[in-house]
């Protein structure tokens, strides 16, 4: 009796297929939880598919991954000077975001990041002319652009690479290899046309990993179903049941990443209306679960607990029998699985 992730190995593949055609030389992004399906399983489909290097989050992550990876396996978090020291291969490839970082990772192979509109981290185009030292004490890898997923004020992606590519040319910066985020395939075909002579890679997480919705299903095993009238008390709180129904247990809890969601950037009425009416049941205890039974999202009877879930199902619904399944609608990047089901 598990949360399971179940996967449709033939399409979730074939999806990776479609990535891979459309951005050749891609690297891919494993980091995190692995995307939810952890990065050793990762790593295995990175294998299969024959990229030359892996993208891990963390140098703590690399050492991990080094064990089932033995390509290339680029850090993106940048190194910085002080940072706990991690033993790793010399086949690891350090982001570094400062001209500071450049000079201390003398003889280390290295991807320089660019800041681009993102604003995050990145050497900025008044520090170009200090890199020509800083590099000859290193083996650079490349440059790297992490661009933003929305263009609000209309500006152009490819428009922001091409500023920075001639950045670059004009400090007499090599530009054999540029690293970029979140362009489209027909962005990236117009910087390999325009710029043929430098390799552009794009890494690639959420839309190599996650970008067949229909290929990956999390599904949650039913432990005990209880049944109860209007007024019968239950859980924790000894709360009272508002009509009759069942109390259904089913795997999946807080452990799990169930009930546990990240921040979402809201565009539009709808979906801050809903939003607003979300928060307003939260203030009475009224919090929609992620389990779907009989075509329903299932309201929780009280917060989930660590390791399970209780949800009400009304009486005029048909009762969920122990060890069916309730499909959950789930965040990959912030769930653990109990198993994965290739099926």
């Amino acid at each position: 009796m598990a949360l399971s992730l179940y996967v449709d190995t033939a399409r979730w593949r074939a999806h990776q297929k479609s990535v891979l055609d459309q951005f050749p030389g891609l690297v891919p992004v494993c980091k995190g939880n692995g995307y939810g399906f952890g990065h050793e399983r990762l790593a295995d489909e990175t294998i299969r598919f024959g990229s030359d290097t892996l993208a891990v989050g963390t140098t703590y992550e690399a050492a991990r991954v080094k064990d089932w990876f033995s390509g290339d396996l680029l850090v993106l978090t940048p190194f910085r000077r002080g940072e706990e020291p991690v033993p790793l291969p010399d086949r690891v490839i350090r982001s570094v975001s400062s001209v500071d970082g450049v000079h201390a990772l003398v003889g280390a192979r290295v991807v320089i990041e660019c800041m681009s509109s993102m604003k995050r981290h990145g050497v900025k185009e008044e520090e170009l002319g200090q890199l020509h030292a800083a590099i000859e004490d290193i083996r650079l890898e490349g440059f790297a652009l992490h661009l933003p997923l929305d263009r609000t004020d209309g500006s152009d992606a490819v428009e922001e690479v091409i500023a920075w590519m001639d950045r670059l040319r004009a400090a007499r910066l090599p530009l054999h290899t540029m690293f970029v985020s979140h362009l489209k395939s027909e962005e990236l075909a117009r910087l390999q046309q325009q710029f043929p002579q430098t390799r552009f890679r794009a890494r690639i997480g959420t839309r190599l990993w996650l970008g067949d919705h229909e290929a990956t299903e999390y599904r949650g095993a039913v432990l005990d179903v209880t049944p109860v009238v209007k007024g019968d008390r239950f859980g924790y709180r000894q709360q009272k049941a508002a009509s009759d129904g069942w109390l259904v247990v089913v795997a999946g809890g807080t452990s799990h990443g169930v009930g546990l969601e990240a921040p979402k950037a809201l565009h539009g009425v709808m979906p801050r209306a809903k939003g607003v009416a979300r928060a307003g049941l939260a203030t009475v205890n009224r919090n929609l679960s992620p389990f779907v039974w009989a075509g329903k999202q299932r309201w929780f009877a009280e917060p989930p607990h660590m390791q399970v879930s209780i949800l009400f199902v009304p009486s005029d619904t048909q009762e969920p029998r122990v060890g069916d399944e309730l499909v959950a609608h789930l965040r990959h990047t912030t769930t653990q699985f109990d198993r994965l089901v290739d099926h």
